[in-house]
């Protein structure tokens, strides 16, 4: 009795250790570059003063940094005291952990490469997020949208617009949140072009295609933009309606029904007709919103991307000024349509639209009346109206961050640009005075969608700096950045799995999450609201115990979990605008001179090197029927103190002639991963590639062969690296993988490493000595930075020369030439975003 009574309570220790939890040290989860401002926030349910903090090398469990508290609030939220930890002066790298009161942060980095390709994990989202041709299902939705309605002339009539972007979880599409996105892309990669890497192609699916991904996917856009406008007299404005709110279901089973005489969606024309096909109407009073998004779009389209569509982009500088004189002629708003209910998106300004297509007009031409049209339209909305309120209604003032008076600011004199920029800083002002009121400094309302006002604010306080050289707000820039990356009351991130080891999103209000379990990485959660509008929403039902319970309060609440449609499910167009401030900060550690992490990816995208710039490599092992090598290679593996990869079949793990050394490899601390349960060949040996197995096959398999591992302790979590069967696969095998949130891996070419497993009857043999000197010869020639080594756990017996008697020979020569043969997590991780 007394053993069972020790067993209950350890077991409920941890629990004891989170109910009597009271304090907590809230940082930024991505880390922080070494020259940033850095502000941790103390917070506890205890009123009980810090007067000290400091911060412990993780490595070496020595306090290196002491500071002193600055700033303290009391009875804030749903803590009774909190405080900010102000650590900006040190600028070490490594990782770190901050430590006061007794309580401990999570552990934090502090390095250059912090926020390297988070700017490209954002288009994750937006390229799930497609309509037609979907590269994440690798299949096809809403093909056959669709029937015009609200035209004088043309209602009932086809007009082919299918493509562009489902709006957030349901799939609505907004040429207002789509043209907005395809202009903070495009804008993103003009500002920072070197920030942007090339692993898909045009159809978003894996692999590179010579052209930034972030391109691929303004083009995609764009390429609906200009379905949306296909004449000078004609900008629809939005497809389907609130009728799509019919309940969880995948895009290429959507089985809405519009109209039961029409195929696909309704397509609404832009206008100041007052619009909603069934009880409820908006309040349209013109087509200047949606005429100067349109403008702004194709005048960036057309500085953007001639280099390279030259062709495509001809029409683009025609469309924006045609788009520009449409709205001039045509001011006021066109709101969103609703239909069943009363909600649409109420936007009730445009000046701040066609301020910006003036702008950047002018950028494109160079012609003087886009210039004093653009100021004078700024003139006229000095502030984005939102700042400052507690309150708006929904997208009642769109977009969030008035991008207009950054590309005017940039092409005016000294005296005018002063004036513009007086604009963004007596906004900032508005903002920081409000945000100096809590340890967060948070001074963005907390309603719908309040992520996308933080976006907003931090990127117009960048943008407000790189003109003007004033660092007034930098403490409020790093607090909004910081609130986005888990520095808020709840200590999360509000980008699903971003970082992927750490406090983020991880079951979004989405239909992929909550039907078919896939994730929906990249996408900016809609974030905290107010207690009093969560408790005034209807139909919210949590389908878990909230986690972050001690942290709700009036000033905010919000929940990881697919039931709360309010704080938690991703949305486009906040995805899209924040990948322009993420790209400039992972610029700030490029005009640092430091080098990108990086990798390298075969023609159907499987990561097939890692950093290039590193002198580290990994060894990887597969096996399906043979494991004649593996006594020898757990000794020269041990002997050498190396960790290695072992990729390994369902057939193999469930051998029980194998189960020793199985556990014997996971006990020795190597990486134990999946090789397909039956040892599939997914696609024939043409050129073509012809698929061999379908969707349903490859998932059913794979699935097999992780719950073998699972007999073994080994989750899918724990092994997210796969590498195919026969090291052959294309780019739906890749996709379909990643669907499973896996990332497809294989062997970096150069080498015959993998030859190994030709016997001497083959015309492809390779004697164990010319596999040997074939490394030797790619390291003298090439390096072997970032390889991924692959050779065979066993061979067939007809094979006598068995290359695993060289593998000690080889770890000599490797670590005499000065590599560190590291395991898979330390050569792909940073890639694995």
């Amino acid at each position: 009795m007394k053993k069972l009574l020790v067993g209950i309570f350890l077991l409920s220790l941890p629990f004891l250790q989170a109910q009597q939890l009271q304090s907590w040290i809230r940082i930024n989860n991505l880390g922080y570059l070494p020259e940033s401002t850095k502000v941790a926030v103390f917070v506890s349910k205890e009123n009980q003063p810090l007067s000290e903090f400091e911060i412990v090398d993780v490595r070496t469990r020595k306090t290196v940094f002491k500071g002193n508290i600055t700033s303290e609030y009391r009875d804030f939220g749903p803590f009774a005291y909190s405080a900010r930890l102000n650590f900006s002066q040190f600028n070490s790298i490594g990782t770190f952990k901050l430590k006061a009161h007794g309580i401990e942060s999570p552990e934090f980095s502090i390095d250059w490469d912090v926020y390297d390709h988070t700017a490209d994990f954002l288009l994750k989202y937006m390229r799930q997020q497609r309509c037609g041709y979907n590269p994440f299902f690798a299949d096809s939705c809403h093909v056959n949208d669709g029937f015009i309605v609200y035209h004088p002339t043309k209602t009932g009539q086809r007009l082919d617009v299918t493509g562009g972007w489902h709006d957030a979880t349901d799939y609505l599409q907004y040429t207002a949140t789509s043209a907005n996105a395809v202009y903070q892309l495009l804008f993103a990669f003009k500002e920072y072009p070197k920030v942007f890497i090339d692993t898909h192609k045009a159809n978003g699916l894996p692999g590179p295609n010579g052209i930034p991904d972030v391109i691929d996917e303004a083009k995609f856009g764009m390429d609906w933009l200009k379905k949306m406008n296909p004449s000078d007299q004609e900008y629809y404005n939005q497809i389907a309606d609130d009728r799509d709110h019919a309940g969880y279901r995948l895009p290429t089973q959507d089985s809405v029904v519009y109209d039961s005489t029409q195929l696909g969606r309704p397509v609404y024309l832009a206008s100041a007709e007052k619009q909603g096909l069934l009880k409820y109407k908006n309040r349209s009073t013109g087509a200047a919103n949606t005429a100067g998004k349109f403008a702004s779009a194709f005048a960036m389209g057309a500085l953007v991307l001639p280099e390279f569509y030259p062709n495509y982009t001809q029409d683009l500088k025609h469309r924006a000024t045609k788009a520009f004189a449409h709205g001039t002629a045509h001011p006021g708003v066109s709101q969103t349509a609703p239909c069943k209910g009363p909600y649409f998106y109420e936007e009730d300004n445009w000046v701040d639209d066609m301020e910006l297509a003036g702008a950047t007009l002018y950028q494109l031409n160079q012609e003087l009346k886009y210039q004093k049209a653009a100021k004078e339209y700024a003139y006229k909305e000095p502030l984005s109206p939102w700042i400052g309120k507690d309150s708006v209604n929904h997208y009642q003032y769109y977009p969030f961050l008035n991008a207009g008076h950054y590309a005017l600011a940039s092409t005016q004199n000294q005296k005018d640009r002063t004036q513009t920029l007086g604009y963004y800083e007596k906004g900032l002002t508005k903002i920081q005075e409000r945000g100096i009121k809590n340890p967060f400094m948070i001074g963005t309302p907390l309603v719908w969608c309040s992520n996308n006002f933080v976006a907003a604010a931090v990127t117009q306080a960048q943008l407000y700096r790189k003109l003007s050289g004033d660092q007034k707000f930098h403490e409020m820039e790093a607090a909004l950045r910081d609130w986005l990356f888990g520095c808020n009351p709840w200590g999360t991130t509000m980008i699903v799995r971003l970082p992927y080891h750490g406090d983020a999103p991880t079951k979004p209000h989405s239909s992929l999450y909550h039907l078919a379990d896939y994730q929906t990485y990249g996408g900016l959660v809609d974030g905290p609201v107010y207690g009093s509008i969560y408790n005034s929403l209807i139909g919210i039902q949590l389908l878990e115990p909230d986690s972050y319970a001690p942290f709700q309060s009036d000033f905010g609440v919000y929940h990881d979990d697919v039931g709360d449609y309010s704080t938690n499910e991703p949305t486009m167009d906040g995805t899209a605008s924040l990948i322009y401030y993420l790209a400039s900060l992972e610029n700030q550690a490029r005009q640092k001179g430091t080098q990108k992490v990086m990798g390298e990816y075969d023609a159907d995208g499987a990561l097939v090197r890692g950093n290039p710039h590193k002198k580290q490599l990994s060894l990887v092992f597969t096996g399906d029927s043979y494991a004649d090598g593996a006594q020898t290679i757990v000794k020269v593996l041990r002997k050498h103190q190396v960790k290695a990869s072992f990729f390994l079949t369902g057939n193999f793990y469930a051998q029980p002639a194998f189960k020793d050394l199985i556990q014997t490899l996971k006990a020795d601390g190597h990486y134990l991963g999946a090789h397909s349960d039956q040892h599939l060949l997914y696609n024939d040996w043409s050129k073509g590639k012809k698929r061999l197995v379908d969707h349903t096959s490859f998932t059913k398999d794979l699935k097999a062969n992780y719950q073998k591992m699972e007999s073994f302790g080994i989750l899918k979590s724990d092994a997210p690296y796969f590498l195919p069967p026969y090291e052959w696969h294309d780019d739906h095998i890749t996709q379909w993988a990643y669907q499973m949130d896996l990332r497809l891996i294989n062997y970096t070419k150069g080498t015959l490493s993998h030859a190994d497993y030709t016997t001497p009857n083959m015309d492809n043999y390779r004697s164990s000595e010319t596999i040997y000197q074939s490394i030797i010869k790619e390291e003298k020639a090439n390096g072997l930075n970032g390889y991924l080594l692959l050779s065979h756990i066993g061979t067939h017996s007809d094979r006598t020369d068995k290359f695993y008697d060289q593998l000690d020979r080889l770890i000599q020569y490797l670590k005499q030439k000065g590599y560190d043969l590291v395991s898979l997590n330390k050569n792909l991780g940073k890639l694995h975003r």
